[in-house]
């Protein structure tokens, strides 16, 4: 498989949000505004490229029978890199954030992308593929806060861009509207998808 084909698998044909429905939870968590959906994509892309290069250069050396525990302790470290760089440098984001930076830890993904990908390839494809999972993970994140904070604040990265006659609608800032959207583009990603395959 060429690098190409690794990138295009990892970000759209095999996307682990609207393909192999992982990771959800911070999908509907932090999606109420752009900033914190880039933010928190940005974190988890840098957590697998990081991680799965990490797990991919040792896995000659890693033991099966502790190999899970392995990369958790390793996709650990990253995201403890990753929560201490934005409590310094992005405090008021590390708030709005909350907890679901440290669960990246148990973000689905991340495992998921670590057992299937990285423990068996080279470092450098391992690279890529967490390039493409990040990138695919932030495609979706960020889609949904689109249609949320447009609609909901009327602004797009806190930019208004809907003028004082648009009435926000309060249903838009509420985890239900996080649900209704992530199903709809499963929904309409996986028709297409099944409807170009058969």
């Amino acid at each position: 498989m060429t690098k190409k084909d690794i990138f295009i698998n990892a970000t759209f044909k095999d996307n682990s949000i609207w393909r192999q429905i992982l990771g959800i939870c911070s999908a509907l968590a932090v999606t109420n505004l752009m900033l914190n959906s880039l933010i928190m994509g940005l974190g988890v892309t840098f957590t697998l490229i990081m991680a799965n290069m990490t797990i991919s250069l040792i896995r000659n050396w890693t033991p099966r029978s502790v190999r899970m525990m392995v990369q958790v302790l390793i996709i650990a470290a990253y995201v403890i890199i990753v929560d201490i760089f934005l409590k310094a440098n992005m405090p008021l984001i590390s708030k709005q954030l909350g907890p679901y930076v440290g669960l990246i830890i148990t973000n689905c993904i991340l495992m998921g992308r670590a057992e299937a990908f990285a423990s068996k390839n080279k470092v450098f494809d391992s690279f890529v593929d967490g390039v493409g999972s990040g990138l695919g993970y932030t495609i979706v994140l960020l889609g949904i806060s689109f249609v949320r904070e447009l609609f909901g604040f009327g602004s797009i990265f806190g930019f208004k861009v809907l003028g004082s006659w648009w009435t926000n609608w309060s249903i838009m800032v509420m985890a239900p509207s996080a649900f209704f959207l992530l199903a709809m583009l499963i929904w309409g990603v996986n028709t297409y998808y099944y409807k170009v395959k058969a």
